[in-house]
């Protein structure tokens, strides 16, 4: 394969800043049989567990902070105030996390038929926050105010300054309820999620989104967003297009679009990591899964790679990164509606080169997916 530096869009620059050898890869199960991990990594190295449990279409968000091996190390504890308001049909619309300022835990999720009516048509959005304690969450708002007609998906980005994004798609005032007629919304917080402004396009030259797919954003100091979502340019052209904002959210641009076509919705999902100066960013495209890179100075991309090996219906990616510089990114095989399937993994040098380590375990739960993480140690733990 030829690396990453050859690959580069325009631009030489290096994959990643550290070349050393992969570390062991580590599977851990999910507490309490919960499903849809969502794992992010604080400033003191500690990973923090978000999951679903209960039924899927009325279930219950629930929280922990994890050890060296991916085991609970603080209580578990409900994240929704509303009983059973979390979905987790369709794999795509359960919570997301991001840790902000003082590393404090942000989570969203669409909300189910036994949340609180919301004033507008559609389901809610649900935000909620730890509390000053660090204890407790806050009771759970939905954040959306025009932009109705929650399907896919939602996602939070949070920066170190106090800056809070939340992320999702839905119909477009005046506009055909339809995908076409779709578009991505943001609303943003100055004062860590106490209050949000009314919601705003992302991108005015996007040309829809695919109604039922999930969509991903980050953030980091100084106003710098990421978003990767799925386009539906018509009915089957349903291309990944990734969007970056320098500006807070106020203004975007498209670093990257790449093509599928496809005459079905997939029901996908996306992840993000980041390494001093560069963001990773992984999705799913023609039933397998890609990665690329983006340098935040440059805004240049890597050309996407593919997982190695041959595809068996690849969904759901998640990336990691350890202090060496190993990447991890691991992806479902073989799950679909209603049905479970296999977690697996390939780990690779920063010169975008699979190494020796991979692997393929099945156990992936139905509605289910996959988060990954690099231990204090450097070793990978994926959690399914």
């Amino acid at each position: 394969m030829a690396s990453i530096k050859a690959l580069l869009i325009s631009g030489a620059v290096p994959f990643l800043v550290v070349l050393a050898s992969a570390g062991p890869v580590e599977l851990a199960r999910i507490p309490d049989e919960g499903i849809q991990p969502q794992v992010v990594v604080d400033s003191k190295g500690e990973a923090h567990l978000l999951f679903l449990k209960g039924n899927p279409q009325s279930a219950d968000v629930y929280y922990a902070r994890l050890d060296r091996s991916g085991q609970p190390a603080s209580p578990v504890i409900r994240v929704n105030h509303f009983p059973g308001s979390a979905i987790a049909i369709g794999t795509i619309r359960g919570p997301q996390m991001a840790l902000g300022k003082n590393d404090r835990v942000h989570v969203v999720w669409n909300g189910s038929n036994h949340a609180p009516p919301a004033p507008h048509k559609g389901p809610p959005l649900l935000y909620t926050r730890f509390d000053a304690t660090g204890s407790k969450f806050e009771i759970e708002k939905d954040v959306i105010t025009e932009a109705a007609g929650l399907d896919g998906g939602s996602s939070v980005a949070a920066d170190p300054d106090g800056t809070v994004y939340v992320v999702w798609h839905a119909h477009q005032s005046g506009k055909a309820e339809n995908e076409a007629g779709r578009a991505v919304f943001v609303a943003r917080s100055n004062d860590e999620g106490a209050h949000f402004a009314k919601e705003k396009r992302a991108d005015t030259q996007g040309a829809g989104v695919c109604g039922c797919c999930g969509l991903r954003a980050f953030a980091s100091r100084g106003g710098f967003v990421s978003i990767l979502y799925r386009q539906a340019v018509d009915i089957i052209r349903r291309d990944e297009r990734w969007l970056v904002s320098r500006d807070g959210a106020k203004t975007f641009r498209s670093v990257l679009n790449h093509p599928w076509e496809t005459g079905a919705c997939p029901m996908s999902s996306a992840s993000f990591a980041e390494t001093g100066r560069y963001v990773l960013g992984a999705w799913e495209s023609h039933d397998q899964i890609y990665f690329a890179s983006l340098d935040r100075s440059s805004l240049n991309t890597t050309v996407p790679i593919a997982a190695p090996g041959a595809s068996d219906k690849r969904k759901h990616p998640a990336l990691a990164i350890n202090q060496k510089g190993d990447v991890l990114l691991a992806w479902t095989e073989g799950t679909g509606w209603q049905k479970g399937g296999a977690v697996a993994w390939q780990v690779f040098d920063q010169n975008g080169q699979p190494t020796a380590e991979h692997g393929r375990k099945e156990g992936v739960p139905v509605w289910s997916l996959v988060a990954a993480y690099a231990n204090p140690a450097g070793d990978f733990v994926i959690l399914y």
